[in-house]
């Protein structure tokens, strides 16, 4: 479940292919499907618009109606896109975000923008599948990159942990020259996993692209939710929900050009020493609902 601050971010995340359903009353949308119950698909996904027309009847909303319960809402605490744009400053994170974008040689903003994406700023955010913190690390991953579970909704240890992944996707990226070409792979992996985008490079490689152009294995990245694709001799990882990742690329890429616009940038006497204590005031003990999940 994805949440949005206001109905234009919502009809953009559906255009964009972040989300496959605007789960609300919505009047008739140019561009878009408006199925029976009133929910917005994107009019290329046919056979979900028709799914849903199938299933929804008013008598079934009647009786939803009078069966659920009405439950506490989960806490959620999502910041919005830019914390002060008169001052430049996009979050409370951005001193973080410098210091640590330094050691992988990407723009602080760009790292931000990535970050947003993953929990919009909330620091106790916990997806569906378990992704924890700012930038959504999986249980399995964290303990890979040996950060303990009781430090991982800190702040500071879940960004540097999100950067040291993306350390070491980069690394397996190596072969794609050049650090900014790569960014899109390495924002690709850190959504859709390595083997998919190496999947998409193959396919792309296959049917006379460059595979280390973004912009000639975007097109296979979506390509490889369609079974004639996925199920090609030379994919190795089979089906991946294209959309997702595709969308997840290109509204990073996207906002961190608002940012650079907008964000000032930090002088390094600007950014405070490493914390020395993981269990800082700022660590969220419990996770959240969030809507986004990734590694």
């Amino acid at each position: 479940m994805e949440l949005a601050h206001d109905t234009a971010e919502v009809l953009e995340k559906l255009r964009n292919h972040e989300v496959d359903i605007v789960a609300m009353d919505f009047p008739a949308t140019k561009g878009l499907y408006r199925c029976k119950s009133h929910w917005l698909v994107n009019k290329e996904t046919t056979l979900l618009a028709q799914s849903i027309d199938e299933w929804y009847s008013p008598e079934l909303v009647e009786q939803k109606k009078q069966s659920v319960t009405p439950v506490a809402k989960p806490r959620k605490q999502p910041r919005p896109v830019m914390m002060d744009a008169a001052k430049g400053q996009i979050s409370p994170y951005d001193a973080l975000f410098q210091r640590y974008a330094s050691s992988i040689g990407w723009d602080w903003r760009l790292l931000a923008a990535q970050c947003y994406q993953e929990s919009a700023f909330d620091p106790d955010a916990v997806s569906w599948a378990g992704a924890q913190g700012l930038m959504q690390i999986m249980p399995a991953t964290a303990e890979k990159l040996g950060v303990p579970a009781a430090d991982v909704f800190n702040p500071e240890t879940n960004i540097e942990a999100g950067v040291r992944y993306i350390k070491q996707l980069n690394h397996q990226f190596s072969d794609i020259p050049g650090s900014s070409v790569r960014i899109p792979f390495v924002l690709a992996a850190y959504n859709g996993g390595t083997n998919h985008v190496r999947d998409a490079m193959a396919l792309a490689r296959k049917n006379g692209k460059n595979a280390k152009v973004w912009r000639e294995v975007e097109p296979y990245i979506l390509k490889l939710s369609e079974q004639r694709y996925y199920t090609d001799p030379v994919v190795t990882s089979g089906y991946l929900r294209g959309s997702e990742t595709h969308g997840y690329v290109r509204a990073i890429m996207d906002r961190w050009g608002q940012y650079r616009g907008q964000a000032r940038n930090f002088s390094k006497a600007s950014v405070p020493a490493p914390s020395k204590n993981p269990k800082s005031p700022t660590q969220v003990r419990r996770p959240n609902i969030n809507p986004t999940d990734t590694i």
